[in-house]
């Protein structure tokens, strides 16, 4: 018994010098955003924690739906989908103006509200300023294969549902950038310069702020997509990005 008392005590021990030395680095950087039980607020730059606050927007459609108000993102719900254990009741869909003003193609599509909350803040935080360090202009379409599906993962007979079974999946194909400039994850991946560097750089950045973020690194059925997505696995869930 002493054993296991002196194991809880330093576990203990731990566990509060690991939350002072949290505290102490946001503090001093500045960045309430780095801490877990801050509020929340699109319009801040990625914190470490912010994908994770994010994420738990599944199980509170209002609050998720106040944030886009806030953070001046105009959209639309839409109805909701009931498909046995698939479908969603929070999803939206983006309309053009207001603070985000990247358009998707070939639609803007319908997914759940977590979702649209992680991709404004890649497009304010992630995709732009890459766009601007690379190619000097502004991306204005984001090219994507779709949202809601119900299907299990990878379109198999059998075994675990997809995110993209309750619109918490998107799959992003390639950007436009202003002069008309494509850039394909399907041909432009393993490009060792810009487009490529662009690609993989977008790629990280999503990490922060979805659950799971999955590139041609990852397999071949990734090869022209990355697959980004939301799912629920708590506040110190695991976080997947390949």
């Amino acid at each position: 018994m002493a054993a296991i008392r002196r194991i809880v005590v330093v576990a203990l021990v731990a566990a509060v010098a690991l939350l002072l030395i949290l505290l102490l680095f946001a503090t001093l950087r500045g960045r309430p955003q780095d801490l877990p039980w801050t509020p929340l607020d699109l319009s801040q730059p990625v914190g470490l924690f912010t994908g994770r606050k994010i994420a738990a927007l599944g199980d509170d459609a209002a609050k998720c739906h106040a944030l886009l108000d806030q953070a001046g993102v105009r959209y639309t719900a839409i109805p909701s989908v009931s498909a046995g254990q698939c479908g969603y009741r929070d999803g939206v869909r983006f309309l053009p103006g207001g603070a985000r003003s990247t358009r998707f193609a070939p639609t803007s599509p319908g997914i759940a509200c977590p979702v649209a909350a992680a991709l404004s803040v890649w497009e304010w935080e992630v995709v732009q300023p890459a766009a601007r360090r690379f190619f000097g202009q502004r991306v204005v379409q984001i090219d994507h294969l779709g949202s809601y599906n119900c299907r299990n993962i990878y379109g198999r007979a059998s075994g675990s549902l997809s995110e993209h079974a309750t619109a918490k999946a998107i799959d992003i194909a390639g950007f436009r950038l202003e002069d008309g400039t494509q850039i394909s994850v399907l041909h432009d991946w393993r490009d060792t310069h810009d487009k490529g560097t662009f690609l993989r750089t977008v790629r990280n950045g999503a990490c922060d702020l979805f659950s799971t973020a999955l590139s041609p690194d990852y397999n071949a059925a990734h090869r022209d997509h990355l697959h980004l997505d939301e799912a629920a696995r708590g506040a110190t869930g695991w976080r997947a990005c390949r």
